[in-house]
């Protein structure tokens, strides 16, 4: 046998027995006439000694392994002499009676430790490498531990797990759609699915009652830390229910987690806000309420004072940083131009000290007098120590959105967005609709599935951009980690849906017939949610990007430079598939 125990099993209790481990070399170390080795495998790492005096050819093979070289060693556990109380085999070693070289390695590009010298791009290109690293391991483990924790949860409450299409028919709502062009029906193309979404309404139609997968999903959009081309939901549908029935069972499961997981057990019922008070209190639709800074508006206060920004602002709105008044003058410019940058937008910023005695003093001192700087005080509820920022913008919504920004940015300077607090929140009734500037037409917010709300259904001819739908988000930390919403479930409401949104009966037939038809054979009241298990499984190992949580990622710009995909197809390929590939045009300097 390759072994008889793990690398990471061994203890005090087994001294003195035989054993066999197998595993990969970490580091060799000489020492006088002895040799250690850190032998390693998933489970952890045992070290290994040979000696000169007792046998010194087993001391020269020994010295002879190489970082990563796949190794079998027999030998017998005894006490160390020098015990490392940071490993969980600290306590004993292996004295070897022989070394056996499964397979050598080449020198690795970047040691496998956990504080590596190899770059992201570096490590992602031998991800296989990366992967033995513990600190990536570990993510692979506890996203392993939380499906399990998942399925248990959901199977308790007699969901069943369904499988759907991975080649589905493109939808032209949302994301763009990755499309696979199909050999048997040349010229014509598979989507792979954004989501799940008309498929496990199908499914409540079929009657299945209570669906979930965990399931691969594909957008082809912009990239960033939160986000990659492939992606996995925690996807589930219920029929029969009303928002707070799915609101209560997946907050149960989110409590689940944390117990569970984290260890945190959550007794308190998550706050709920509405979609536009968090817009008007912190420019986002993902708070992030592990601290305060709420957005004061100071329209009445700040104009009328000679001071033409705030005179001919559309918008003016301050946050209180507690305890910030000791920002020097530099640090005060760093965050103006903070602001300035072009992902933020923002013309400026106006800031006002309280200083220990009370009074305020501010960067536009010269169109305030010490009374309308103590009006602005009281309004920001500001006390000694405290420093207001304020912003202001020709339009209101912008100008929270960038004032997001900066109550972000001093929340992180602050210290105020610690890893291991966790502040969880619904975000209820979002609008039905959004204006797309490039469509020129309302578009859904969310999906053209959604419920509109009961009491706004009538504004649906009247006022449609003024209609709340039935949709609810669970924000964690400021990340959106997952959203859903009741559905229609009238075909004739979905038709008026399809209408507003710019469809054509025609059109509407064509894309989603199947889904309008299926409505007509008794579709059940029904709704449901996807949670991002990539941003929980990084949320909990308190990670910045989703990467590190998934086996082989893609890159910034979409390619797996391992697998150095996407590639060209070759020309047979082509013309199987009856494909030309139209090169763009060079675009003239």
């Amino acid at each position: 046998m390759y072994r008889t125990n793990t690398c990471g099993e061994l203890r005090m209790a087994d001294a003195g027995k035989t054993v066999t481990l197998s595993g990969w070399v970490q580091r060799v170390r000489k020492l006088g006439g002895m040799t250690f080795i850190d032998l390693r495998d998933r489970y952890g790492i045992t070290q290994i000694v040979t000696n000169n005096e007792i046998d010194g050819a087993l001391n020269e093979a020994a010295n002879h392994l190489g970082r990563e070289y796949v190794a079998q060693v027999t030998g017998t556990v005894q006490e160390r002499t020098a015990k490392n109380p940071n490993m969980p085999t600290g306590d004993i070693e292996i004295i070897a009676d022989s070394i056996k070289v499964l397979n050598p390695s080449e020198v690795p590009p970047f040691t496998i430790e956990d504080d590596t010298d190899g770059g992201d791009e570096l490590r992602m290109k031998y991800r296989y490498l990366d992967i033995r690293r513990a600190a990536v391991r570990k993510n692979l483990e506890l996203r392993h531990r939380m499906t399990m924790e998942v399925r248990r949860y959901l199977d308790g409450l007699g969901f069943l797990e369904i499988e759907t299409p991975m080649l589905v028919g493109s939808t032209p709502e949302g994301a763009r759609d990755f499309v696979v062009p199909s050999r048997m029906n040349q010229g014509q193309f598979y989507a792979l699915p954004q989501s799940p979404q008309t498929l496990k309404q199908l499914l409540m139609v079929a009657g299945i009652d209570r669906y979930f997968q965990i399931v691969k999903c594909f957008r082809d959009e912009d990239l960033r830390a939160d986000r990659q081309p492939e992606f996995t939901q925690i996807d589930c549908e219920m029929s029969f229910i009303h928002q707070d029935d799915i609101i209560n069972t997946f907050e149960g499961m989110a409590k689940h987690l944390f117990k569970e997981i984290r260890g945190i057990e959550l007794t308190e019922p998550f706050q709920r806000m509405t979609w536009a008070d968090a817009m008007k209190y912190y420019g986002s639709d993902k708070p992030d309420l592990r601290f305060g800074m709420e957005f004061v508006e100071l329209m009445d206060t700040m104009k009328g004072h000679g001071f033409g920004v705030f005179d001919n602002a559309a918008y003016i709105g301050g946050i209180n940083a507690k305890g910030a008044a000791h920002y020097t003058r530099k640090q005060l410019d760093q965050l103006t131009e903070f602001v300035k940058r072009s992902q933020i937008g923002a013309k400026g910023l106006v800031y006002a000290r309280v200083g220990e005695d009370g009074t305020v003093k501010s960067s536009v001192d010269k169109f305030y007098d010490q009374d309308a700087l103590q009006a602005l005080r009281k309004k920001m509820n500001a006390e000694p120590g405290d420093l207001i920022l304020i912003m202001s913008g020709d339009d209101a919504m912008k100008t929270r959105k960038q004032l997001c920004e900066l109550r972000l940015e001093m929340g992180r300077q602050l210290g105020l967005r610690d890893k291991n607090k966790f502040a969880c929140l619904w975000v209820v009734d979002f609008p039905m609709f959004e204006w797309s500037d490039e469509e020129q037409r309302l578009m859904a917010m969310h999906h053209p599935f959604t419920n509109p709300k009961a009491e706004d259904i009538p504004m649906l001819d009247s006022d449609p951009a003024a209609v709340r739908a039935d949709a609810y988000d669970m924000v964690i930390n400021g990340v959106e980690v997952g959203g859903g919403s009741i559905r229609i479930h009238d075909s004739k409401l979905q038709a008026k849906m399809f209408e507003i949104l710019g469809f054509t009966p025609e059109k509407a037939q064509e894309q989603f017939g199947f889904l309008m038809n299926a409505f007509k054979y008794g579709a059940p009241p029904h709704g449901g949610l996807a949670y991002g298990l990539d941003r929980w499984v990084s949320l909990f190992a308190g990670l910045d990007s989703i990467r590190d949580c998934i086996a082989f990622p893609k890159n910034n710009s979409g390619r797996d430079v391992m697998l150095d995909a996407p590639a060209a197809l070759d020309q047979k390929q082509l013309d199987e598939l009856a494909l030309a590939i139209v090169k763009p045009e060079k675009k003239e300097a």
